[in-house]
C-alpha cells in the first residue's frame, strides 16, 4: 500500500503521558470532537460497473446450455454474493469508526498540501471484505454440496491458503513487516493448494511445432507444479505492489474477476465432460463472492477514497484469484489476465532486488497547485504511464490503468481464440 502515510501516535506507547495530558484534552474542544463520518458509498459509480455483469449472465442463461444442477449452484452462490455485497456496504462505516478509535488510519500522500490530505482515512478495511467473503463461501459450500462430496476437501484447502494470506496482510497493516517476509510466507501458504492439486501437469504442443518436436502432449510433471507455486506467490504480491492510487487495488481486482468469471462460463459451455466442468464451477464459487464484496469496498475506495483497503485486502485478493485459477485448471490464462501486474513487476525488479535504492513509497509527485501527478524515476507502471502520458489527475490516471487492465484481459481471450486450433 503505497499511498498511505500512517501517523504513529506516542499516546499509545506511554500510559503515564496519557494520564498527564488528560486535563489538557478536556479543555480543548477540538481534541474532544469526534472524527467525522466517512463519505457515503458511490452508488452511481457501482451501478455503472454492475452493467458489466450483463454479458456474464447472458452467457449463463442464453448463450450456453448449462446443466441445470450446475446453473442452480452458480445462481445460489450469486444470490449469496449479492447479499454479501449489501452486508459489506453496511459494515464498512461501522468498522471504519472502530479503526479510527484504535488509531489504525493514515493520510493520503497524493493529496498532501490540500484539505483532503489532512483527513484521517481508516485503513485495513479489507478485513470487512474478507469476513463477509468467508461467510458467503461457507454458506455456499453448505448449500451446494452433500456431506460426502469430495469437493469439500478442495474448498477447505482453498480457504486454508486464503486465510493464511489474509492473516499476513492484517499483520502487515499493523506491524509493517519487511517485504522479504511477504515473499517467503506466500510460498508456504501455497503448499496446501499444490499438494491437493489433482489437475493435469501437461501442455499441448502447438500444431505447427508438432512435426519438429515429434509429440503432441508434453507432461511437465513437477516443473508444472513449480510454475503454479511461483504463480501463487506472484499473484499474492502483484496486487500489493501495483498500487498507490485511490481505487487501483480494488479496481484491478474487479476487472480481473470479471474476466475470470466469463472465462469459466465459456469453458463450462464448451466442455462436454462433467468432470472437467466442476473445477470451473468451483472457481466461480470463489470469484463471485470476491467480486461482490470488492464492489462494495470499491464504492468507498474510489476517488476520492474515504477508506484504504490495506494489505489485508491486497494479499487476500491476490491469493483468492490464484487459488481460483489453479483450482480451476486455467493457470496459464490467469497469467495473461495479470499482464499489467507482470509488467509492473518487471519494472519494479531492479528496486525490489536492491540493485537500485528502493524508497518506502514509490509514488508519483503531487503538485498541490495544479492537482496533477507527475512521474518519478521509480520503477512502477504508475510512474511509467505518467512519464509517457504526461501529468494526470489521480482519477484519470487510475482510469487509464484500469482500461489497460481490461485490454490485457481482452487480449487473453483473443489469444485463446486464435490459438484454439493449436493450443488448448
Amino acid at each position: 500500500m503505497g499511498r498511505r502515510k500512517r501517523l504513529v501516535s506516542s499516546s499509545s506507547s506511554n500510559p503515564q503521558q496519557n494520564n498527564n495530558r488528560q486535563p489538557q484534552q478536556n479543555n480543548n474542544p477540538q481534541q474532544q470532537s469526534p472524527d467525522p463520518p466517512i463519505a457515503p458509498p458511490k452508488w452511481g459509480f457501482i451501478f455503472k460497473l454492475s452493467l458489466f455483469s450483463i454479458p456474464y449472465f447472458y452467457l449463463i442463461f442464453f448463450r450456453f446450455s448449462i446443466d441445470s444442477e450446475l446453473r442452480r449452484s452458480i445462481i445460489i452462490n450469486a444470490g449469496l454474493s449479492l447479499a454479501g455485497f449489501f452486508v459489506t456496504v453496511r459494515m464498512i462505516p461501522v468498522v471504519s469508526k472502530l479503526l479510527l478509535k484504535r488509531g489504525i488510519y493514515g493520510y493520503d500522500i497524493n493529496k498532501e498540501g490540500t484539505p483532503r490530505g489532512k483527513v484521517k482515512v481508516p485503513e485495513s478495511l479489507g478485513i470487512v471484505v474478507v469476513t463477509v467473503f468467508f461467510v458467503v463461501v461457507i454458506l455456499s459450500q453448505s448449500s451446494n454440496f452433500t456431506a460426502n462430496s469430495n469437493r469439500h476437501a478442495v474448498y477447505d484447502t482453498a480457504l486454508e491458503c486464503i486465510s493464511f494470506m489474509t492473516f499476513l496482510g492484517f499483520v502487515d497493516d499493523v506491524l509493517d513487516i519487511p517485504w522479504r517476509v511477504k515473499l517467503v510466507v506466500p510460498s508456504i501458504a501455497a503448499l496446501p493448494l499444490l499438494m491437493s492439486y489433482a489437475g493435469h501437469t501437461t501442455i499441448v504442443i502447438p500444431k505447427p511445432l508438432v512435426p519438429h518436436i515429434g509429440i503432441e502432449i508434453l507432461d511437465l510433471g513437477w516443473i508444472y507444479k513449480l510454475y503454479m507455486w511461483l504463480l501463487a506467490i506472484f499473484c499474492t504480491n502483484s496486487i500489493n505492489i501495483h498500487a498507490g492510487l485511490n481505487g487501483l487495488e480494488v479496481g484491478q481486482t474487479v476487472v480481473i474477476t470479471y474476466a475470470i468469471l466469463i472465462h469459466n462460463i465459456m469453458q463450462i459451455g464448451a466442455l462436454t465432460d462433467p468432470e472437467y466442468k466442476l473445477p470451473h464451477v468451483f472457481s466461480i464459487h470463489l470469484v463471485q463472492p470476491l467480486l461482490a464484496t470488492s464492489l462494495a469496498l470499491f464504492s468507498y475506495n474510489w476517488y476520492p477514497a474515504s477508506v484504504f483497503v490495506g494489505d489485508t485486502y491486497t494479499f487476500f485478493a491476490g491469493m483468492t484469484m490464484a487459488v481460483a485459477g489453479i483450482s480451476g485448471h486455467f493457470s496459464e490464462t490467469l497469467l495473461i489476465f495479470f499482464l499489467p501486474q507482470v509488467l509492473n513487476f518487471l519494472l519494479s525488479l531492479p528496486q525490489l532486488s536492491g540493485y537500485i535504492p528502493c524508497p518506502r513509497h514509490r509514488l508519483p509527485r503531487f503538485d498541490d497547485q495544479t492537482g496533477l501527478l507527475t512521474g518519478t524515476n521509480d520503477g512502477t507502471l504508475v510512474n511509467f504511464f505518467l512519464r509517457n502520458l504526461g501529468p494526470k489527475s489521480e482519477k484519470s490516471l487510475c482510469i487509464y490503468l484500469l482500461v489497460f487492465q481490461g485490454i490485457a484481459c481482452g487480449f487473453g481471450f483473443l489469444l485463446r481464440h486464435f490459438l484454439a486450433g493449436w493450443y488448448k
